[in-house]
């Protein structure tokens, strides 16, 4: 779904939920022309849209017809009413508007083939997902690529899927999706079907302070995609500032190499860039000898499922009269560690500023068991029904709290920071905002090489080859991915023996 320039993100939380539950970020003039004159191809014809919105694509079409003196017919979906209404403020009038069906493309989309396709897809991340849509979703998958996508694939990425199936020969697609459509778990069946199916003709990505969505988590490319023969080549640019003249003239000459003010343009291999993800940068030749998971194991943190309830100051814990002995020191937001060390003086800090640094972490003995202020306090969070919550009720009985050894270092699950490992002198256990990273030895001449390995310039960069990356510069990294975080030969070679000789030793076993 789109909308224009002189509209800007909704910042207000209750706003920003109602974007983030519909997908609705709307694409800006300088973006939607050249995707547009991509799907046109010089020859007019039928522009469909599968999520029209405020019309973005339909008042970019209509500005490239009249320039060129092209016939446009615009037809399109759009599943909000409401968006759609937005388009008569900018310049779209009923006529534009006749072919525009309200309904469900993914689910029920047209039954005929398309020639020219381009979208801004809702972003709907899976999360938001009911689970009898996820189900219908994966079925669909199952019947166009023939497999069953992973179910973190978001609504996005089921409209790329449909849209490619409803392309007819030779027909283009420019869609603008956010980078996990390349970067996610399910991304290689995603890509393999793709590349074996249809012409990748280009990938847009941006650079921070390029992004099209200013102000949202979210960091997105520009698919350029053919139903041809599939190539082996295709041109990967970056934008380094919205740069309209460039991007016009890139997109017009093939997409050709190029090197110019705020737009950056290079051949690639296709199967290189679906191994990379196509919104990173080209993988160096080489590869190196060791990983993360060589030297360390890493786990999330720990999953509440009610922070509110389990994780708690302690003024508070005064207050209820509850047993400090059930409590754990731990560290729940990354905002709360600014500095790349996590000391029992910050933990002081932290409580000086009304932050939480205590989590309740109970056994599963009887609840009769427990002293009076304690017991009432449960059965006050039964009253709340925390014992049905998804995450909760998975747990016998519901209060027993996942258990981690607390972790030599605690890496950043999400952020912006260029020091994404965190040292735990103060011994706290993490919360999801963090993962634990155990070394697979307990040596402290280890731990100290690891922290230094850990924190080197160059380990630091390969974050972005096994992250998901969002607005802003933030990566996000899973556990596994985690563990295959490339460690330079150099940097091994530079802190020595130690690492080296415990290298292979049998690891602790950390629950």
């Amino acid at each position: 779904m789109q909308r224009f320039d002189a509209y800007k993100i909704q910042s207000a939380w209750e706003a920003r939920e109602l974007l983030r539950e519909r997908g609705q970020f709307w694409t800006p003039r300088w973006i939607a022309e050249p995707m547009v004159e991509y799907a046109l191809a010089e020859r007019g014809g039928l522009l469909f849209d599968p999520a029209v919105g405020a019309g973005a694509f339909f008042h970019a079409a209509k500005v490239i017809a009249r320039e060129k003196g092209l016939p446009v017919r615009l037809a399109g979906m759009e599943i909000d009413p409401l968006a759609l209404a937005q388009s008569a403020a900018f310049g779209l009038n009923e006529a534009d508007l006749a072919q525009v069906t309200i309904g469900d493309f993914v689910l029920q989309p047209p039954r005929t083939k398309l020639p020219a396709i381009v979208a801004n897809p809702p972003y709907v991340r899976h999360h938001r997902l009911p689970v009898e849509k996820k189900v219908q979703l994966r079925r669909l998958s199952t019947q166009i690529i023939g497999k069953s996508l992973d179910g973190r694939a978001g609504l996005h990425v089921y409209f790329l899927i449909q849209a490619l199936a409803l392309l007819e020969e030779d027909g283009r697609l420019a869609f603008i999706v956010p980078a996990d459509t390349c970067e996610g778990k399910f991304a290689l069946d995603l890509w393999t079907w793709i590349t074996n199916n249809f012409a990748l003709d280009a990938v847009l990505t941006f650079a921070p302070e390029a992004s099209p969505f200013p102000g949202v988590d979210t960091n997105p490319l520009v698919l350029f995609i053919r139903n041809a023969p599939p190539v082996d080549k295709f041109c990967w640019a970056k934008c380094y500032h919205p740069a309209p003249d460039a991007l016009n003239g890139w997109v017009r000459s093939g997409f050709r190499e190029l090197d110019t003010t705020g737009l950056l343009a290079i051949c690639r291999d296709v199967h290189e860039g679906v191994m990379t993800g196509l919104s990173r940068e080209p993988s160096p030749t080489f590869t190196h000898k060791y990983v993360l998971g060589d030297f360390a194991q890493v786990m999330r943190g720990v999953a509440t499922g009610a922070n509110d309830f389990f994780f708690m100051t302690l003024e508070r814990i005064e207050r209820l009269g509850l047993p400090r002995e059930c409590f754990v020191r731990a560290i729940g937001r990354t905002r709360d560690v600014a500095e790349e060390e996590i000391t029992h003086q910050l933990l002081e800090s932290l409580e000086r500023r009304g932050r939480p640094t205590w989590l309740l972490s109970l056994n599963g003995d009887p609840l009769e068991l427990f002293p009076g202020p304690l017991r009432r306090y449960l059965q006050e969070g039964e009253k709340m029904g925390l014992p049905v919550r998804p995450l909760i009720s998975q747990r016998k009985p519901w209060y027993r709290m996942e258990v981690r050894i607390p972790p030599p270092f605690l890496f950043a699950y999400l952020g912006r920071r260029s020091c994404r490992f965190i040292r735990n002198t103060a011994g706290v256990v993490p919360l999801t905002g963090f993962l634990c990273v155990y070394p697979r030895s307990h040596d402290a001449a280890f731990v100290d090489c690891m922290w230094k390995i850990l924190n080197h310039p160059d380990t630091i960069a390969n974050l972005a080859r096994v992250g998901k990356s969002y607005g802003d510069g933030a990566i996000k990294v899973e556990p596994r991915l985690l563990e295959r975080l490339s460690i330079p030969d150099h940097v091994v070679e530079q802190f020595g023996s130690p690492v080296q000789m415990r290298l292979f030793e049998p690891k602790p076993a950390y629950s």
